[in-house]
């Protein structure tokens, strides 16, 4: 007992060094940067053009980080990686389209949603549209996605098979490994539009979703002046220039 307690206490202490470890603001201001990281693997959100880091999260991250004084430097890592490595305080913001859920936000802490979307059903086969037509179905999703425990919540597939990176699930269901993939609709539609010869078919949405980056737990100076650059940047026009570019609309929450 006495060996279990001292190992319980261990776990305490690790986990109060882990959330106190992380930048406060001050600090961040003081470097004149904010370590900000994404996946680099979710078009036309966060990706690369060539060796460029591009896409609508992208850019909106830095007008944001620009109205706080702050330049950024960016880490790119498999998404599964990114909330865990903010926990371990190797950077100070994730911006990589993650929804914000009950779970989630037992770990981190989100800022205020930076879009709102859904998932959108994608199949080659017109019967699949409905979140009912995956029942019995081979779905494919990225892991670590909040895709993979809806399907499980909302629909009865014969199998769920998860791919290191979004991509991977779409080419899974062009080459038939697949016969659904869930996705961001946003992502889904320029899928569609992008590879016509695949055959792709958008079907219905699966569920909504309010998007936003996540600070290390209790990092509430660093989320506070995120939100209140963010808040600027959509009631100046420059959050709604970005979204018009990439997607003809305005996808800010309602």
């Amino acid at each position: 007992m006495k060996l279990i307690r001292l190992l319980l206490a261990s776990v305490v202490l690790i986990q109060g060094a882990v959330t106190a470890n992380a930048r406060p603001l001050e600090e961040i201001q003081k470097s004149g940067k904010v370590i900000v990281a994404t996946g680099g693997e979710f078009p036309p959100f966060n990706y690369f053009e060539g060796k460029k880091l591009s896409g609508f999260e992208i850019e909106v991250a830095e007008i944001v980080v620009k109205k706080m004084g702050l330049a950024i430097e960016w880490k790119t890592l498999g998404f599964d990686s990114l909330l865990a490595g903010l926990q371990q305080d190797r950077w100070d913001l994730v911006v990589s389209s993650h929804g914000v859920t009950e779970e989630r936000a037992k770990a981190v802490d989100f800022a205020s949603p930076h879009y709102c979307s859904g998932s959108s059903i994608v199949s080659r086969d017109p019967a699949i549209r409905a979140p009912a037509d995956l029942n019995g179905k081979v779905v494919g999703v990225q892991t670590g996605s909040t895709y993979l425990e809806n399907v499980r919540k909302l629909t009865k597939p014969k199998e769920i098979k998860n791919f290191p990176q979004d991509r991977d699930a779409r080419t899974a269901l062009a080459t038939g490994r697949v016969d659904a993939w869930v996705t961001d609709k946003f992502v889904a539609l320029a899928a569609v539009k992008a590879n016509p010869e695949a055959n792709l078919k958008l079907g219905d949405l699966l569920f909504v979703e309010r998007i936003a980056a996540a600070v290390g737990k209790g990092n509430t100076g660093l989320a506070a002046a995120y939100n209140k650059a963010l808040a600027e940047a959509l009631a100046d026009g420059s959050y709604a220039a970005v979204s018009n570019k990439y997607f003809g609309e305005n996808v800010r929450c309602k």
